[in-house]
């Protein structure tokens, strides 16, 4: 009508940093790419010996791969301080720039772009390129120290202690699974340090499985049903402690974890980073409070979960897995990237 004003359709705010809907839905498998690309870089160089080559080629190609993602994300546990990692170090930004007005979402991240150097040094399982992200806010921000770990299934929720003896704790998930001691499985790391709990866990009755490297994978195997293990013990990295806790939240597997304070300079930076308790008993829910959490993981050599990169003329494979805490998914991805033409024979999918 005439002289009638006509209301504009008001426009969405470009401002899109509190975009938690937009971290879980979009995001995921863009960080699935992410590791991807870490994955292959440090599969070339498996077998070769050259462990930090490996790390290398895994972190440039991380770097780089964050360059393309539409976050303002910002390193939380990464290589180390800026001094002593050039890239991916703690306080980075990462992410791709945005277009003029438009913010992208703020997103700390948690990366080992290698966890099992040794593993794809020397060509051995279990291998990965991992990360995990969440909005601000939501990643513990763990000094690089070590950490005391149990970690087991869904179903033992509440039942661990960590304090408790190992057979006590032993007898515990046993209960949970209806099932004897004598048919548990733990995973425990093969190191000196682990000399009494080995022990502990033999005269229960459990059987060991001793891992070189990879506590990170081994604690999503134990919340897997079908993975052959119930549960991890001992004392690994609280950095991959955290990322574990990250996946253990879309999981819903149990997890119990306490720095190890070496020192008082140990205890000092951590007040830096805000942890006034050093002796505090961490669930999943603290080491990864995040409302909306992504973890990302891609086999670089072959494993529990994750099969590892193949590589073929054309191309090659990647086997990740993806999962969100909001809405609760998981996923696996088994990706053929063409790098060139196919020949007469054709791509090979199985």
């Amino acid at each position: 009508m005439a002289g009638q004003a006509t209301k504009s359709p008001q426009k969405k705010p470009n401002n899109s940093a509190s975009g938690e809907q937009h971290l879980a839905e979009h995001l995921a498998f863009e960080m699935a790419r992410v590791v991807e690309e870490a994955a292959i870089a440090s599969a070339r160089t498996m077998g070769q010996g050259d462990r930090p080559g490996s790390d290398h080629a895994a972190v440039q190609a991380m770097r780089r791969a964050f360059e393309d993602v539409p976050i303002a994300g910002n390193i939380v546990i990464g290589e180390g301080e800026r001094d002593e990692a050039p890239m991916l170090y703690i306080g980075e930004r990462v992410g791709a720039t945005p277009p003029p007005g438009l913010e992208y979402p703020a997103v700390d991240i948690a990366v080992d772009p290698l966890e099992g150097t040794n593993l794809c040094a020397t060509g051995a399982a279990n291998s990965i390129a991992v990360l995990a992200a969440s909005e601000a806010g939501g990643l513990l921000h763990a000094p690089d120290c070590y950490m005391e770990k149990i970690i087991a299934g869904p179903g033992c929720q509440g039942a661990l202690d960590l304090d408790a003896p190992p057979e006590d704790n032993l007898k515990a998930i046993a209960k949970r699974l209806d099932r004897d001691v004598e048919d548990l499985v733990v995973m425990v790391l093969d190191r000196p340090r682990h000399e009494d709990l080995i022990a502990s866990i033999r005269k229960a009755g459990a059987r060991i499985r001793l891992i070189g490297d990879g506590d990170l994978s081994a604690g999503i195997a134990a919340a897997v049903r079908g993975a052959g293990v119930h549960a991890v013990m001992g004392i690994g990295g609280a950095p991959e402690g955290v990322i574990t806790a990250a996946a253990m939240r879309c999981l819903h597997g149990e997890m119990l974890g306490r720095l190890v304070v070496g020192n008082k300079e140990m205890e000092r930076r951590m007040e830096k980073m805000g942890i006034s308790d050093p002796h505090k008993i961490y669930r999943a829910q603290d080491l990864a409070p995040g409302k909306k959490i992504i973890f990302a993981a891609c086999g670089v050599t072959p494993g529990n979960l994750l099969q590892g990169v193949r590589f073929f003329g054309d191309g090659h494979r990647t086997h990740s897995l993806v999962m969100t805490s909001q809405p609760n998914t998981v996923s696996f991805r088994d990706t053929v990237h063409l790098t060139g033409k196919p020949d007469r024979r054709g791509v090979r999918l199985f």
